[in-house]
């Protein structure tokens, strides 16, 4: 064994003892007295870094299944507080280490409820690996599918789609995002583009039933705000739609993408698709 390795391994066994010694001294002490104390002691990522004299994936990898075992243990009440920090070290330790950015977030949305640590490890995780479309991708899912947050699921749907190697399916979430959030013309656009590019039935029929939707709530709206406007003048809702055209409210009454007539209800000034997007 050279000098050179029997120093690095004395070192290492030194720096374990120091840990253990610690470990075991900060364990004697009550959780409740001092918050998070099970970690306090693991210092930045790039102090450990020069520690490890590198083999600093091997230290990434170490501190990942310690900190499985450790968020997994629902008696220590306080186990989240430094959930960014514990993935954060794992990233300064080895960026290209793409699991834990996904196990992270996944504590963060489903263990802690803190989707701004969420977001903030799985931007972390395309700052270090900008050719890796999952993570934004994944922040998309969490914004649009938990957080119910459109806008932000549109945000980073946009950004995995530029990312080269993105799944088709980034494209179609991003126009149902831009749809929940009202920007029709983006949605149709998109849509449009994928109906008329995909060679897969299926997705031709998805792209057909969205653009169904799109122009409906387009024509919908727009119907909507000229019997408002004859409402206004007249102080009550037209008999039937073809009104709003003899009182020129309208050029026209549009049709739905089938050429069907929409269903008026001039009682309640109501106007609705004559089919189910999903059923036509």
């Amino acid at each position: 064994m050279t000098l050179k390795k029997r120093t690095f391994i004395l070192l290492l066994i030194m720096s374990l003892a120091l840990f253990m010694g610690l470990k075991i001294k900060l364990d004697s002490i009550t959780r409740e007295k001092i918050a998070g104390s099970s970690i306090i002691y693991i210092p930045s990522g790039k102090y450990l870094k020069f520690a490890t004299f590198g083999y600093h994936s091997l230290l990434a990898d170490l501190i990942y299944i310690w900190s499985i075992q450790y968020y997994s243990n629902y008696f220590i009440k306080d186990r989240f507080k430094y959930l960014d920090h514990i993935f954060s070290i794992i990233s300064e330790l080895d960026h290209r280490y793409l699991d834990p950015y996904e196990l992270g977030a996944i504590i963060a949305v489903y263990e802690a409820r803190d989707f701004d640590a969420a977001f903030k490890i799985l931007d972390r995780g395309l700052e270090k690996n900008p050719t890796q479309w999952i993570f934004p991708f994944e922040a998309g899912h969490y914004a649009q599918m938990v957080l119910k947050d459109f806008k932000l699921a549109h945000y980073y749907y946009k950004k995995t789609m530029e990312i080269e190697g993105a799944p088709p399916i980034a494209r179609r979430l991003f126009a149902n995002a831009a749809f929940k959030l009202t920007d029709y013309q983006t949605a149709w656009e998109h849509w449009l583009e994928i109906y008329q590019t995909t060679d897969d039935e299926r997705i031709k029929k998805i792209a057909s039933n969205h653009l169904y939707q799109v122009k409906a709530a387009m024509d919908i709206e727009k119907i909507q705000e000229a019997i408002k406007k004859f409402n206004q003048k007249y102080g009550r809702n037209p008999t039937e739609l073809a009104q709003l055209v003899r009182a020129r409210f309208l050029d026209s009454i549009p049709k739905d993408l089938d050429d069907q007539d929409y269903i008026y209800n001039p009682q309640t000034g109501d106007v609705r698709a004559p089919s189910i997007p999903w059923k036509r």
